[in-house]
């Protein structure tokens, strides 16, 4: 089978396009012939070398997240699975025509929803729905979401908003991504830094995508009691010193935690993830695909990226 594996840590092109043997199913698992994957920031950390630490090599093939048909399944699943459309979140080595995934991480797909549109919101409002949740958000707080045009920042807007939240502030670009922010549910939008004609003076929750050395600044935004919660990383670690700046406002009560979709139950992911495919097909969420390429593109995906300009999520395809 053909797959993308990072030959050399850095720059996109380090990715190729490498031949591999097609995997095979062991016990709890099942095997997928994959039709979408997506593209995330993760990825292009992994690619970068950035978290080389939690293990990651060169040679590693990314994507931990896919959508396709059951192939073949291993011993103790069920074979009525063979042959149905799935979606499947914590996979190893979703960048190729086919992979391999725990059963218990597969879900299926509902008539309606395609392949690149599952892949556009699954993760990604995962991490969004239980990023907002670890920040303890209720109904008529406000709500900033730093870095919002990417793919969870999109669906971070959207659940805000779907949530009840009284502002739901953004940080962008450009106007005219503002300007699509605002069709998903955005009712204040801000330059990078923070600043607009409109800006509220402080928020209750701050969903962070970017983190990255300027983190600190933004707990200067939190409302009394308000929390921070970074749930990427895109823009790098924040300095080692960037807790001083929340005890020089010791008396504002915040806080701050950082969040992963791997702390939270397969089986609520699997729940939560259900009831947004559910939403998408009714037409209370929108899938924001940016780009879908062919996974021998993988290279360019990566570009678009790394250039920061994309709005939702690039998608690559085994078919198209």
């Amino acid at each position: 089978m053909k797959a993308v594996a990072i030959q050399a840590f850095g720059a996109p092109e380090g990715l190729a396009v490498i031949d591999l043997p097609d995997p095979s199913p062991a016990e709890g698992q099942m095997l997928i012939d994959t039709e979408a994957i997506g593209v995330g920031g993760v990825d292009t950390m992994i690619r970068s070398g950035a978290l080389a630490a939690w293990g990651f090599r060169e040679g590693h093939v990314p994507g931990g997240e896919i959508a396709g048909t059951v192939a073949a399944v291993g011993e103790d699943v069920d074979t009525s699975w063979v042959g149905r459309r799935v979606w499947a979140f914590g996979v190893s080595g979703g960048y190729a025509e086919r992979a391999v995934v725990a059963a218990t991480a597969v879900l299926p797909l509902p008539a309606g929803l395609s392949a690149v549109d599952a892949v556009t919101l699954g993760s990604s409002g995962i991490v969004a729905h239980f990023g907002l949740r670890h920040a303890r958000f209720a109904p008529g707080e406000s709500v900033l979401v730093r870095g919002a045009a990417g793919g969870i920042g999109v669906m971070a807007v959207q659940l805000a908003a779907r949530g009840g939240a009284s502002v739901v502030a953004v940080t962008t670009s450009s106007a005219e991504r503002g300007d699509r922010l605002r069709a998903l549910g955005a009712t204040h939008v801000l330059d990078r830094a923070g600043q607009g004609e409109d800006a509220p003076e402080g928020y209750d929750v701050i969903v962070d995508i970017v983190a990255g050395p300027e983190l600190p600044s933004w707990f200067a935004r939190l409302n009394p009691n308000g929390r921070l919660v970074a749930v990427g990383a895109i823009a790098g670690f924040p300095p080692e010193d960037f807790g001083r700046t929340m005890f020089e406002a010791f008396r504002k009560s915040m806080s701050f935690a950082t969040f992963s979709a791997d702390t939270v139950a397969v089986s609520d992911r699997r729940a939560a993830t259900a009831e947004l495919f559910a939403g998408a097909v009714r037409g209370e969420v929108r899938a924001v695909v940016h780009e879908v390429l062919p996974l021998d593109q993988a290279v360019l995906a990566h570009r678009m990226m790394d250039s920061g300009e994309v709005f939702g999520r690039v998608v690559l395809v085994t078919r198209r």
